[in-house]
């Protein structure tokens, strides 16, 4: 789990108007669409490492912390202190012994949470493709890399629909091409054009209640909760600072 600083309150930044000097920083990426009933060949235990310890705290991210915090859960493969301490959140919110250790009936509560085409059980790939393509064509990255960024995103999403109640979430806007991004005016390097950010609305639920339990999901990219959408992003997984808009409230 790491920690940064915010920075400047500005909402350029959030929208991604980022220095081109920054860079792009991946983690490691699971191309292929990896959900499908995902096969567990062990139990993981902290000390773990591998691929499938990956796919593991890609699947927890959401449960980074439990107050507001910029925490993340690594993607590392390397399963450490953060990622203990996401998997018992994980483990407490669906009624499970929180013991830290990732055996069968972790894993079949983890694997219950995807569709058999890579998306989760709550969010679908159309919400997060290109409104103008339907694609994940046309941004920074390839269509995959593109493809795998929205999958944890709808991972993070899981985890902030279960915190609000299992509520509802309306996905707004996802992925943007670079056009269609220029053609609505967003920032020439929005954390859409990356497949990491999305505009989100729930129903019945105040944006602030939103903004506040999405700094518990490892979000490191937070809009302002007094428009009329909230706006939620990961790019300290692509190696960018922190800035969230209202501070930690």
């Amino acid at each position: 789990m790491t920690s940064s600083s915010p920075t400047p309150n500005r909402r350029a930044v959030l929208r991604g108007a980022l220095a081109a000097s920054a860079g792009v920083v991946l983690g490691p990426l699971l191309f292929s669409g990896v959900a499908q009933a995902y096969t567990w060949t062990r139990t993981l235990t902290q000390g773990a490492t591998g691929a499938d310890v990956t796919e593991l705290q890609i699947r927890v991210a959401g449960w980074a912390a439990s107050s507001a915090s910029h925490s993340r859960v690594a993607i590392d493969g390397e399963f450490g202190a953060g990622t203990l301490a996401a998997v018992k959140r994980f483990q407490s919110a669906y009624g499970l012994t929180a013991d830290g250790s990732v055996g069968a009936t972790t894993q079949a509560k983890l694997n219950s949470l995807e569709q058999s085409d890579g998306s989760t059980l709550h969010f679908n790939w159309s919400e997060f493709t290109d409104r103008v393509s339907g694609t994940f064509s046309g941004g920074k990255l390839s269509a995959a890399a593109t493809k795998e960024n929205a999958r944890r995103a709808m991972y993070k999403l899981e985890a902030l629909r279960k915190k609000l109640g299992d509520k509802s979430i309306t996905v707004n806007s996802g992925f943007r091409s670079i056009a269609h991004n220029a053609e609505i005016g967003g920032a020439t390097d929005s954390m859409h054009l990356y497949g990491t950010a999305a505009d989100l609305n729930v129903p019945g639920v105040a944006n602030r209640t939103v903004y506040q339990k999405s700094e518990t999901c490892g979000f490191s990219g937070l809009e302002t909760y007094t428009v009329d959408h909230q706006h939620v992003d990961s790019r300290a997984d692509l190696g960018r600072a922190w800035w969230w808009e209202d501070g930690t409230i």
